[in-house]
């Protein structure tokens, strides 16, 4: 999938990693900068694939806007049961993308469903969290 820079129509392709910068920072903000500059004493290759990989390939692709993403997101990361720090980044970035409480709080009961009730409960705790955090992301939700 070939993408252009919006900075400069089509004069040069833009590569996965500046498309994944630009990703990360429209969903992510700061907590995904945060994930980032952590890697950087141990891995910082690492850091380069998670932005190349999910943000430059994956979330630049049509099909979904930011928000359907993130719902699938917080969706898998509850189930999965065991990334709470994860999930905690995705809830703000939910926040971030337009969802609201709400939208989130349901996504994550809705789990309970395939997931079980511990997944669910630890995704709620997490969310609650977030909300009570006062991240600014919160306004845009």
């Amino acid at each position: 999938m070939t993408h252009h820079r919006p900075s400069d129509g089509a004069s040069r392709p833009e590569s996965r990693l500046e498309r994944g910068r630009r990703a990360l920072a429209d969903i992510d903000g700061e907590a995904g900068e945060k994930v980032v500059a952590s890697l950087a004493d141990i891995a910082p290759d690492f850091a380069t694939y998670l932005i190349e990989f999910p943000f430059g390939d994956i979330y630049a692709r049509p099909g979904l806007d930011l928000r359907a993403r993130e719902i699938a997101t917080i969706a898998a990361l509850t189930a999965m049961g065991n990334a709470a720090p994860q999930l905690k980044v995705h809830i703000a970035a939910g926040l971030n993308v337009g969802l609201s409480r709400d939208e989130i709080t349901e996504v994550i009961m809705q789990m309970a469903v395939y997931a079980g009730f511990p997944a669910a409960l630890n995704g709620l705790f997490a969310a609650r969290d977030v909300f009570a955090s006062g991240r600014p992301a919160e306004s845009k939700g």
